[in-house]
This record gives C-alpha cells, structure tokens and sequence, in this order.
C-alpha cells in the first residue's frame, strides 16, 4: 500500500493485488521513526497517524534486577528532522490509511481475495497467475513490485536467494491492560536479562485507551499452545512485573525470527519491497519502517522510468542503494540490538550498561547513536551510493 501511494502521488497507474479479503488485525509492527513520518507527511497519513497514534519521546534501557539503566531523549534530533520522537500505532490503522488514500486515487485498483501463484517476464512487462478460489486468471503490467512478505512467491519465482538465519527460539507477544508507566517505564523500553529480556511498548488499541504489548523469548522446544495460552501468558507478565496480578491478557502471539536478505532487489521487471527483500528481528522497530522506505526509493525511481525520465537501468541503483543499508544498517542492528538485551556474561552486560549511559548523558554522543537508532543514518548513508 505505500509503494502504492508514492506511485500514485507520481502519476504511475496501479494494481494492487492483495490475497486476504479482509486486512490484519492481529498484532503486528507499531513503531514509526521519524524519517518514515516525514515520507507519509504529504498524503496526510503523519497526521492521522498523530490523531490515532502516541507520540514517544523518550525510550529505555532496563536491566530486569536493577531497574533503569538508560534513557534516550530525541529531543536531541530536532535540528535533524521535523519529527524527533517515534510514534506508536498497530500497522493494521497505517494499512487502512494508506487504502483509503490509494482506492481514492483514479490512478489505483485494489483486488482483494486473489493470490498471486506464479510469475512470467517478458522483455516489455511482466504477467502474474492469480488464483481465485481454485479459479484461475492472468494479469499483465509493465512492472511487478514484490510485496509479498517473507515468504515471496515473487521472488521464489526468480529464483533469487534469501540469504541469513533464522533464530532458534521463537518470540512471544503479550497484550495487556497493565500500564507499565505506573513502574517507571517509557512508552518503548528495552529490559535486559540474560534469561528472559523483554521488550515493552505502549498502543492506543481499538479504543485508543491504551494497551502494552511485550515481547519475550521462548525456548525453542516449548509447546506452542502452552505458551499462547492466557493462563501461561500472565504468570510470564506477573513474573516480570509482580504488580499486574489483576491485569488482563488482550492477546498472545508466537512467531519465528529471521535475519535474511535477499541477492538482487531486482530481478529484469520484477523488483522487491519490505519482507520479500529482508526480514529481521523486531528489536528496535526497525522492519515497517525500512519496508516504507524501499517503498519511498523505488517510487521514486520507477516514476522516473514511468515518465521517460530515466532508463530502466535507473533501477538498478534501487538495488545498490536499498540492499546496502539492508546488510550494513538493519541486519547489524537488529542482531546488536538483540544481542545487548541477552548477554550472559556479567562483566560485558556491566559494560554495555556503562556505555548506554555515558552515551545518554552527552547530547552529543546520544544524537550520533539516535542517527542510527532512528533509520536516519543509514537513509543519509544510501543517498551516498551512486
């Protein structure tokens, strides 16, 4: 939906082609850092965004015995953007904004309830296979954005590798009515544990009262329905915050990890989006928002071969410039990121909080490391790829 508004919001007409008949509502990413603000500011989605979302200035590091290590204001970044916080709402509320915007243009088509199950390129456009309830139907376009997630039939269909690994345990996602900031907690906290790190944020919830959710590891040979279950699900959250015996469980969610990118972003005719180029853990909040900014790159440059502009070999750059920032910028943070929270050695896990704190105290020093918590650095570091 967001390579469809950027494509759209540059004249080139869209098919969007989407299996499910009805959108997401399971939990899923919340986390929005300023550069991707600053993309969807001009279709209103910032705003709206600001009117449903929580705005977080401040986020921490924890340590799960000792209480708060670390707190980082982005205050530090306004003369960096005109956003210096992140904003929290679930990803389904951005995909319904960015729909609403797309079906509004006459430059757009929206199908739903048809899977893409095969691909085939010619030199002037590419045709996709749909199947409809078993009935089976073609569509031709000029141009083919992968879209489709971590499991990519598109690129499958190129036979374009996925390189990375996948984590052995998988992560759990607890939804409560507790209110962690009763304890302390920033709106985005990260708890330090060499058993058991977690993860905390706020979300409005459908009633924009306010929900948290947190995610934790599990060990790899635990049953999946025992750890969905509620019961277990609030002994965990009790465990980790004694006082939320009387708090209610929303909603649990299990799901595998994975650290991959794929070979080429582009393919002939075909080019890739969002999961279907790279795949991450969600510490740090960082997959959504570099799945928008692919959008954002690519849009651009298609529109440019789309109008004449450019040559198709234009690109080619979306590739270099994307894929890079995807390997030296999310892979190595998300794994850094996951890596600080379970360190088991003691003298490494002091050291580490000793440097989050001498970094948090010196404006200086807490800019150049926000930079690249925030996505902006790695976006100034792809504008330099020619």
């Amino acid at each position: 939906m967001a390579a469809a508004l950027f494509l759209t919001a540059q004249q080139v007409p869209v098919l969007v082609l989407e299996r499910s008949k009805v959108g997401h509502a399971d939990p899923r990413a919340a986390t929005y850092h300023p550069p991707t603000l600053e993309m969807l500011a001009e279709s209103g989605v910032t705003d709206e965004l600001h009117r449903r979302g929580i705005v977080a200035r401040r986020w921490q590091f924890r340590d799960r015995r000792a209480g708060l290590v670390a707190e980082f204001d982005l205050g530090v970044l306004q003369a960096d953007t005109p956003y210096p916080y992140r904003l929290q709402c679930e990803q389904h509320k951005l995909v319904a904004m960015l729909a609403e915007r797309v079906r509004a243009s006459p430059l757009a088509e929206i199908r739903t309830g048809g899977e893409v199950v095969g691909v085939e390129q010619a030199e002037s456009g590419v045709t996709v296979t749909i199947d409809h309830d078993g009935v089976q139907s073609t569509e031709s376009g000029t141009w083919l954005i992968g879209a489709d997630g971590g499991r990519s039939i598109v690129r499958k269909s190129q036979q374009i590798d996925f390189e990375g690994f996948t984590w052995p345990e998988r992560f759990l996602v607890i939804t409560t009515d507790f209110d962690f900031e009763s304890l302390g907690y920033a709106y985005s906290s990260y708890t330090m544990d060499p058993d058991e790190w977690t993860a905390t944020f706020k979300v409005p919830g459908e009633d924009n009262s306010g929900l948290w959710r947190s995610v934790f590891p599990t060990h790899p040979e635990q049953d999946e329905a025992e750890l969905l279950d509620f019961g277990a699900a609030h002994r965990r959250l009790v465990a980790l915050a004694p006082s939320a015996r009387d708090a209610r469980i929303v909603h649990t969610n299990l799901y595998g990890v994975h650290q991959r990118v794929a070979s080429r972003y582009r393919e002939g005719r075909v080019l890739l989006v969002g999961d279907a180029a790279h795949v991450n853990n969600p510490l740090g909040g960082m997959g959504l928002n570099f799945g928008v900014h692919d959008a954002h790159s690519l849009a651009a440059k298609l529109a440019q071969v789309w109008h004449g502009q450019a040559q198709p070999q234009r690109l080619d750059l979306y590739d270099r410039q994307r894929r890079a920032v995807a390997e030296q910028f999310l892979q190595s943070q998300t794994i850094a990121n996951k890596q600080a929270l379970e360190e088991r050695d003691p003298r490494k896990r002091a050291e580490r909080q000793q440097e989050m704190q001498r970094t948090a105290a010196d404006p200086e020093l807490a800019r150049r490391y926000l930079l690249r918590t925030s996505m902006i650095e790695g976006l100034r570091a792809a504008a330099r790829i020619a």
